[in-house]
């Protein structure tokens, strides 16, 4: 049976539109951090009173200097918890001009138009202090850990993939146009595992993993350890044409939550790979290997499943983007499913 949760934000957040375009979120202790893809900040709320509350914002220019400077939009699609950090990952995608005019000429001209924000390529590390309590709090320095950020020209994850043979040639597409464009992501210890909602491959979605670490000579900076003499590892999933849209650490397992990759509606659906953040290989997955946990509802033009974390080890929290009406409260407030998950 599934339920209902509801997270309410305050009003500036829903100026906003943050509790409209939720696109992360990652649960910690009582608390619960989440993010939109509008701004390029990170909110913290807490459960109290059957709901989650006591909205706190941070500026991830507080912490890090991001590329494009305080204002612009990060695009965060996903937020990790490990060790006491707190992660985000911006979605590293180019962006085509909407279309919003009937003047055939001006629809032609922006749809032409792809536009690089750089804000969206970035890493970001953030020392906490009070982890799982209501109280959790990023900071830029904590004892010897300091915020840090893998970012900048030829540092950033899209440069880094400009070599790769099954990548590269997707690095000039927009997201939307099945080009690179990060949704998920997962850390266990030193691992960092990245989902990619583009480019999908013949029907395979991709999976990068990672082993950030402190730059060597600037301890805000980030850097990408060796993993088999290579700064990362591909992983290719059997998605059944669905691209990766959230990620999620189940004990040694990865609950990986999918939808289309293009702008289209459903199917949506959650799966598991089993001890994927204790494997040391890169892996090439069927959709045999993969176990379907979870059917998920999406609407038609609304509704869009985006964020995915376990709450208590036995049930999935999912956050929808661009949420129908009736999961919106007079509050401020938006809802989120609870789904238990099955016994493993």
């Amino acid at each position: 049976m599934q339920h209902q949760v509801e997270l309410r934000f305050h009003a500036d957040s829903r100026d906003a539109q943050t509790h409209t375009n939720l696109s992360a979120i990652r649960a910690d202790g009582p608390g619960l951090w989440v993010a939109g893809d509008e701004t390029a900040t990170i909110e913290h709320l807490s459960f109290a009173g059957g709901r989650y509350d006591g909205q706190r914002g941070f500026a991830l220019a507080d912490f890090v200097e991001l590329p494009a400077g305080r204002d612009d939009e990060a695009d965060i699609e996903g937020i990790g918890l490990s060790d006491g950090w707190l992660w985000a990952v911006g979605s590293h995608s180019l962006k085509r001009r909407r279309v919003k005019t009937t003047d055939p000429q001006k629809a032609r001209k922006r749809l032409a138009t792809v536009v690089r924000e750089e804000n969206r390529f970035v890493l970001v590390r953030l020392p906490v202090t009070g982890r799982g309590t209501p109280y959790a709090t990023p900071v830029r320095r904590d004892g010897d850990r300091t915020a840090a950020i893998l970012a900048g020209k030829g540092d950033n994850l899209a440069d880094i993939l400009a070599d790769d043979p099954h990548l590269a040639p997707f690095l000039r597409l927009p997201g939307k146009d099945n080009g690179l464009d990060i949704e998920g992501i997962a850390v266990k210890g030193d691992r960092l595992y990245i989902g990619l909602r583009g480019p999908v491959l013949r029907g395979w979605a991709v999976l990068l993993e990672i082993r950030p670490r402190q730059h060597h000579s600037d301890p805000h900076r980030l850097r990408l350890g060796e993993i088999d003499g290579h700064p990362y590892r591909t992983h290719f999933l059997d998605l059944r044409g669905l691209g990766i849209r959230d990620l999620s650490p189940h004990g040694d397992d990865l609950l990986i939550l999918t939808g289309p990759s293009m702008d289209l509606d459903g199917p949506v659906r959650v799966v598991r790979w089993r001890d994927a953040l204790i494997t040391d290989a890169p892996a090439v997955l069927t959709a045999a290997d993969l176990e379907v946990v979870a059917d998920l509802p999406y609407g038609d033009g609304d509704d869009h499943p985006e964020g995915l974390t376990v709450l208590n080890g036995d049930t999935l929290m999912v956050v929808y983007d661009s949420p129908a009406p009736a999961r919106l409260t007079p509050e401020g407030g938006v809802y989120a499913d609870l789904i238990p998950l099955p016994r493993t």
